[in-house]
């Protein structure tokens, strides 16, 4: 059995196995803003962790995504100290700050072609949400995207199966075949980060909805309350 610890990085590589992890074992990569990090992108991972042939899920937090402007609300360490106090103590996760260091816009392919110089023989599986899937085509270079990893759609239950014909042209049937037995299940979970930055700032309750530490944090730093 292996065993995993969770650890940090920030501007230097370090490996999350306590014995020497196989070379044909996986990278899970889960980007997003996570801002806030919410129970639902745990069970994400979670589930991704458990379906997928991956050694862990290395947490990327963007710096500012490309199909989001305006950027996070809350500051990149204090997006960071969320990741850290939701994910402490839990085997199989890691938190990767490089597209934060970057700063600039964060785009998908960038963050590959770093990790393959990192993990030059480990197959990289890249997760993203059918909502994401259906936006596919604008992002940056998805045909090169496809190349460099296996994508792994989230499924949720109680939602339309992901479309994935959006990748008919960008890549060959043998590929897209492997992307839906990639296809993580998992239930519907109705949390967004964004509906709880509204909670915040209107007084409402976000218990139980962001782990405990994480809420504590939001509370003290003051984060997402109206101006």
């Amino acid at each position: 059995m292996r065993r995993f610890k969770l650890e940090t990085i920030e501007g230097r590589s370090v490996s999350v196995s306590e014995t020497t992890p196989q070379s044909n074992h996986g990278i899970g990569i889960l980007g997003g803003s996570f801002d806030p990090v919410h129970i639902g992108h745990l069970w994400m991972a979670e589930s991704a962790l458990e379906q997928l042939p991956i050694e862990h899920v290395r947490w990327i937090p963007a710096a500012t995504s490309p199909l989001k402007p305006h950027g996070p609300v809350a500051s990149n360490e204090h997006r960071l100290q969320m990741l850290r106090l939701a994910l402490s103590g839990q085997s199989g996760h890691v938190i990767d700050d490089w597209e934060l260091r970057q700063d600039s816009v964060s785009y998908t392919l960038l963050t590959l072609e770093h990790l393959q110089e990192q993990f030059p023989d480990r197959p990289l599986y890249l997760i993203i949400g059918a909502d994401s899937l259906a936006s596919f085509d604008r992002w940056r270079e998805p045909e090169q995207i496809l190349k460099r990893c296996h994508l792994a759609v989230i499924a949720r239950g109680g939602d339309p199966p992901p479309d994935y014909s959006i990748l008919d042209g960008m890549t060959d049937e043998t590929q897209i075949q492997r992307i839906r037995e990639s296809q993580i299940q998992m239930p519907q979970i109705e949390i967004s980060s964004s509906d709880l930055r509204r909670r915040v700032a209107s007084g409402r309750s976000i218990r139980f909805q962001v782990p405990h530490p994480v809420r504590t944090l939001i509370a003290q730093e003051k984060l997402y309350r109206a101006e």
